[in-house]
């Protein structure tokens, strides 16, 4: 089925609207909720309509992202990644009823991202070259929708700018047994305006369960293994 055809149909269900059809005048939240550990890293607390934001290092990150918005009723929608795990995104939160995939874009890449802007809430893209020049025109694109873009990987011009480094698994003694429990890793933000000042927290992604975690100084008998 043809992408705008699949929106034709989702929108046809009561009580369904398009990312277009909202707006913060109509009652429709400014700001997509995040689960608390990543509140930090958000300018504002939560994920801003309208706004394009660039996840490097963890795709796990770019999951997290997605877990309370999806669970609090938003739509979102992944292009451009066929690998992507539906296990791993159940784990960390995200609403399977609310996500749409869209594995293989293909040549009409432009096309269908511009149709998922249009119609999600959030919009994954996976780790694709976009040119500055159509970077510009999605990136209007998203902010007269109200939507909010995630890319994996770098977005020429993004508003936010996400990275993942010092990744540490937990849970091996100092003799090398045990099992891997959390891995800790560090999160930083930067981007324009209020968010050109860096911000870091540190994270247990995935944290106990496979969820995310805010992270705790490890226990000194543990050994921590790179990676």
């Amino acid at each position: 089925m043809a992408v705008p055809e699949a929106l034709a149909g989702l929108t046809a269900i009561p009580g369904v609207g398009t990312a277009a059809q909202l707006s913060p005048g109509s009652g429709s939240p400014e700001l997509l909720t995040v689960l608390p550990p990543l509140a930090r890293l958000l300018p504002e607390g939560g994920l801003r309509r309208g706004s394009t934001i660039a996840v490097g290092g963890a795709m796990s990150l770019v999951l997290a992202l997605l877990a309370a918005a999806t669970r609090d009723g938003s739509w979102a929608a992944v292009t451009a990644l066929p690998e992507l795990g539906l296990a791993a995104a159940a784990e960390l939160g995200v609403d399977l009823e609310r996500l749409a995939l869209v594995p293989h874009p293909g040549a009409e890449l432009t096309g269908v991202l511009s149709a998922l802007v249009d119609g999600f809430d959030l919009v994954v893209l996976g780790p694709v070259a976009v040119q500055p020049q159509l970077a510009r025109r999605l990136a209007g694109r998203v902010r007269n929708r109200g939507t909010v873009l995630l890319t994996v990987g770098p977005w020429p011009g993004a508003d936010l700018e996400l990275r993942v480094s010092d990744r540490r698994w937990q849970g091996l003694t100092q003799d090398g047994y045990g099992h891997l429990r959390t891995r800790e890793v560090v999160a930083t933000s930067r981007g324009r305006g209020a968010a050109a000042r860096p911000s870091s927290v540190r994270l247990q992604l995935p944290g106990p369960g496979g969820g995310i975690a805010g992270s705790e100084p490890p226990e000194r008998r543990l050994a921590e293994v790179a990676g």
